[in-house]
């Protein structure tokens, strides 16, 4: 199985963490330069990890020409598969949302430079949609760029709009898709189409049931593959195989063998 997100890096014992439940590849983010540069060692160091290279909203304080370059320059590495993860963020008081804008752009068009999936954070106030509505509005003009809505909320607006971008956008679903709360989350999990979810972790956040509240594990996403097969009515044998075919896909993970 494929965890397509997690911050293996941010693990106190990374090397231990692969291949746990039987892992065959996991996709670390690299969302800053120290991260993206942890992302591209641990990927040269191990044959099942694979890196992304980007800078998050919130760190938009290191977006500077010199940041840009490095990450440019990452961005073509043979073990890089993909860029960000980037996008908006307002869930904090000091947001940036100028500054956000120019980095999305910037690794938007990195992405169509390099060929290679954008992983896209989304993240807003409680009963706030700002965020969402703004990355519609940035995406639309650049139609074309293949993105991952990574640890998708659920959000009824950004799922039509993802839809109507056709196969260039996919969904990733991390651990809270199994929050009882998680409603909206559990309805878009449920009825998208099957070549268009992808399942994380987001390691070491945001742990599923019945791991909740400890660190989360790349190998955990297998409960969060349980949880959205009985949502779907779906053996969880079946659902590895559709999801780790769409990570290979989306992420041109040519030589990782099909789920058995």
């Amino acid at each position: 199985m494929i965890d397509t997100h997690c911050h293996l890096d941010y693990l106190d014992d990374p090397a231990s963490a692969r291949g746990e439940l039987g892992l065959s590849a996991l996709v670390c983010i690299g969302a800053s330069p120290e991260h993206a540069r942890n992302a591209v060692t641990l990927a040269e160091q191990y044959p099942d990890v694979y890196a992304t290279v980007g800078l998050h909203p919130t760190d938009t304080d290191e977006d500077t020409p010199a940041t840009r370059a490095e990450i440019e320059a990452l961005a073509t590495h043979p073990r890089v598969v993909g860029i960000g993860e980037s996008g908006l963020d307002d869930y904090w008081d000091d947001t940036k949302r100028a500054a956000q804008i120019r980095a999305f752009e910037w690794q938007l068009d990195l992405a169509r430079r390099v060929g290679k999936p954008l992983v896209i954070h989304t993240r807003d106030k409680q009963d706030q949609q700002s965020a969402h509505r703004g990355v519609m509005d940035v995406l639309r003009a650049w139609p074309d760029v293949p993105v991952i809505l990574h640890c998708f909320s659920g959000h009824g607006g950004l799922l039509r709009f993802g839809l109507e971008r056709g196969e260039h956008t996919v969904f990733g679903f991390a651990g809270n898709t199994t929050y009882k709360t998680a409603r909206d989350i559990h309805e878009a999990a449920a009825m998208l189409p099957l070549e268009r979810v992808l399942l994380e972790t987001d390691a070491p956040f945001l742990a599923p049931v019945p791991k909740r509240g400890k660190p989360n594990r790349p190998g955990y996403v297998r409960h969060t593959l349980e949880f959205i097969a009985a949502l779907r009515g779906l053996d969880a044998a079946a659902l590895e195989a559709a999801t780790d075919e769409n990570a290979r896909r989306v992420y041109g993970l040519t030589d990782v063998p099909p789920a058995p």
